[in-house]
């Protein structure tokens, strides 16, 4: 099948628009579709300047979503002074998966000559995800405890490091899914929550007091019109070191049963993912506007200070409860001075 825009062959057909692109122009959609997301989110502030640039911190994890992200926005503002970009790789304690990832971001921060910064659970938390999966204290999938320490350290260090922006490499697959998993459980709260924590164009959210969005640092997912399969075959293509081994705890069961349906459907009907995703903004836009944000108290964490609506936040509840099922985890304490969500 040739190219739709030149003599080349082509190498993948996109169902929802129709078009069947060759390598080169695939590449470039895939850039094009990044750029416009960061244009109409209005991520790059009216005020950055050579002289006093913005801080983007990108979460970088060595997995295909983080490297294409962060690939593709050091090309766009490597030439722009307005904006200075700094990965994050959080190294959770996972054996045999966390370490030759780790080798990825290493070798991508490396190769763009963009700082990089290294964290552990282990140092912040006084644990590992091994030891959280092997006592598992509350009962939980291993991601439910890891989604909360990942989210409490990229919050953390986009504050400790003077971000502006909080970057994720968050597809359209992932997001479609949390769409339909918060409209199944018809939480209008979190659906609110989400606009404003990271759906919004940055000019139109009230995030300031949102304790889920951690010390007041927005959050963007430049990558969240492109399709997963297609974030696969940009990093394929452009031979990016990816790690892409799956996580030996990952246990979603809840969410690969949302990600099974939605591929279905989008098989059936190409543009599904879109869609959801076109509607499901709205409703989440104006479920923002409407809730009462006063009737939420926003206090501070008793033991870490930092933002929540609990007495001691979902983080420091986590972390204690892994220690007491562990014993201490031979002597390990974690950093009480972390901030969460």
């Amino acid at each position: 099948m040739q190219c739709d825009k030149c003599p080349a062959d082509a190498v993948t057909h996109l169902a929802y628009s129709g078009l069947h692109l060759c390598g080169e122009h695939f590449r470039r959609s895939v850039e094009s579709r990044v750029r416009s997301r960061v244009r109409e989110d209005s991520l790059v502030p009216d005020g950055a300047t050579p002289e006093d640039p913005a801080t983007w911190l990108v979460g970088l994890s060595g997995g295909k979503d983080s490297v294409v992200l962060t690939t593709v926005l050091h090309e766009t503002f490597d030439e722009d002074p307005r904006i200075e970009l700094v990965a994050l790789t959080i190294h959770e304690g996972i054996e045999g998966y966390r370490d030759a990832s780790l080798d990825a971001c290493l070798d991508l921060a490396d190769e763009l000559d963009i700082a990089h910064e290294v964290v552990s659970y282990a140092e912040e938390f006084g644990l590992e995800m091994d030891d959280v999966a092997r006592e598992d204290p509350e009962g939980m999938a291993p991601c439910a405890y890891c989604g909360v320490f990942r989210r409490d350290l990229l919050s953390q260090y986009a504050a400790d490091l003077d971000a502006d922006l909080l970057l994720t490499g968050h597809n359209l697959d992932d997001e479609a899914q949390t769409a339909l998993m918060n409209l199944f459980s018809g939480d209008v709260t979190k659906m609110a929550r989400h606009w404003e924590a990271s759906l919004g164009p940055l000019d139109e959210r009230d995030s300031a007091d949102q304790p889920e969005s951690g010390p007041f640092v927005p959050r963007a997912k430049p990558l969240r019109d492109v399709p997963e399969k297609e974030v696969a075959l940009y990093a394929h293509l452009r031979d990016l070191p990816v790690h892409m081994a799956e996580c030996p705890h990952a246990s979603e069961a809840y969410r690969g049963e949302i990600q099974e349906h939605l591929l279905e459907l989008e098989d059936g009907h190409p543009g599904t993912r879109h869609s959801i995703m076109s509607g499901y903004e709205e409703l989440a836009r104006l479920a923002a506007e409407a809730r009462d944000r006063g009737a939420e108290r926003t206090g501070e964490c008793e033991r870490c200070g930092a933002p929540t609506t609990r007495e001691v936040c979902r983080k420091c509840a986590l972390v204690a409860s892994v220690h007491e099922a562990g014993a201490g985890l031979d002597g390990a304490t974690p950093d009480a001075d972390a901030d969460a969500d």
